[in-house]
């Protein structure tokens, strides 16, 4: 009912400012306020954790750790934040954010641009929050793609204390080829050296950190399988899908629609939720699977659960609908 009043008033800013209002308000509301508690329903494993209810924050909206503490306040079961890299970057030029409201969409071409790892794991270490922290990792855009691992790997062992899962984002379009990545080609060793890290990483801090494996919307069927093979061969914990989409069909027509960048919001559910479907007939429950992309109400974020899914990201919904949102998708997959 409060954000129903609020959102016309950050709707009439440009969307990267109404965004970095509303971090700078919830940095300050988890200041204020006693911790947040997340919504209750019946937990579930997944990863070797245990959530208090399957409904998350995707990564993207607090990419630097500076509001855990406000976003906790929502509810939610699991927090995700980043993407963050080794080394601050400023990302693409503005303006790089566009709201479709028609269609209840967001095109983004943010690039990345995060404080660094070392300014997010402080700002992790500072929160009160003690709830499942998921932290998303990517490389810097001036990292050369053949080197991309590296950055990979020096952010995993940066934020591995103080995670409870890491993200290795190789899906987003913003950052210029990150996504081959994805090919059979170079997925194979790239896993190889995260996992070899991981091992390494467990032993040395006494205790094993799940990593999850980020997909993008737009890949094929065979890219898809392929993808569930790596998987598979390398024990990858989890796969979240899925990212941001390029495909236009759904918006076609709509101001900005022709803008560069990812699309998010209601046209990417029926997409995400096709290769949710793919993966969980071919991973037959071998790996879990954590849904994101196009939930703006309880009824999608059950569908991504009836499609394979086990938990629930949330982030353009959350703009739409604002914190509502995150109750009303945990009572509809509450078994």
């Amino acid at each position: 009912m409060l954000y129903d009043l609020i959102r016309p008033v950050l709707f009439s800013f440009d969307p990267e400012t109404a965004h970095e209002a509303a971090i700078a308000a919830l940095h300050a509301a988890g200041r204020l306020l006693p911790a947040g508690q997340p919504h209750s329903a019946a937990p579930v494993e997944v990863m070797g954790l245990t959530f208090p209810n399957r409904i998350g924050l995707a990564a993207g909206l607090d990419k630097n750790g500076e509001a855990i503490d406000g976003l906790a306040l929502m509810g939610f079961g699991f927090l995700e934040i980043g993407t963050v890299t080794p080394r601050a970057q400023p990302g693409n030029p503005r303006p790089r954010m566009f709201r479709l409201p028609e269609a209840r969409a967001i095109i983004n071409r943010m690039g990345f641009n995060n404080h660094g790892v070392d300014a997010l794991v402080a700002n992790a270490r500072a929160a009160k929050y003690k709830g499942i922290l998921g932290i998303n990792i990517g490389k810097n855009v001036g990292t050369p793609m053949e080197r991309a691992v590296e950055d990979y790997l020096t952010a995993l062992e940066r934020v591995y204390e103080v995670a409870s899962y890491v993200t290795v984002n190789i899906s987003s379009p913003n950052t210029k080829n990150l996504r081959q990545l994805q090919d059979a080609s170079e997925l194979d060793q790239f896993l190889a050296r995260l996992k070899e890290a991981q091992h390494r990483l467990a032993e040395h801090h006494g205790h094993y950190v799940p990593l999850a494996l980020k997909i993008a919307p737009d890949l094929d069927a065979v890219g898809v399988s392929d993808i569930t093979d790596a998987l598979r061969r390398h024990r990858i914990d989890a796969v979240i899908a899925t990212n941001t989409t390029l495909a236009r069909d759904k918006v076609e027509g709509l101001r900005h629609a022709d803008q560069e960048g990812g699309l998010s919001g209601a046209p990417l559910l029926e997409a995400s939720t096709a290769v949710i479907r793919q993966l969980a007939q071919e991973l037959a429950g071998e790996i879990p699977i954590i849904a994101a992309g196009g939930v703006l109400d309880g009824a999608d974020a059950r569908a991504k659960l009836d499609a394979g899914a086990t938990l629930v990201q949330l982030l353009s919904g959350l703009i739409f609908r604002g914190p509502s949102l995150v109750r009303e998708c945990v009572r509809a997959t509450t078994a």
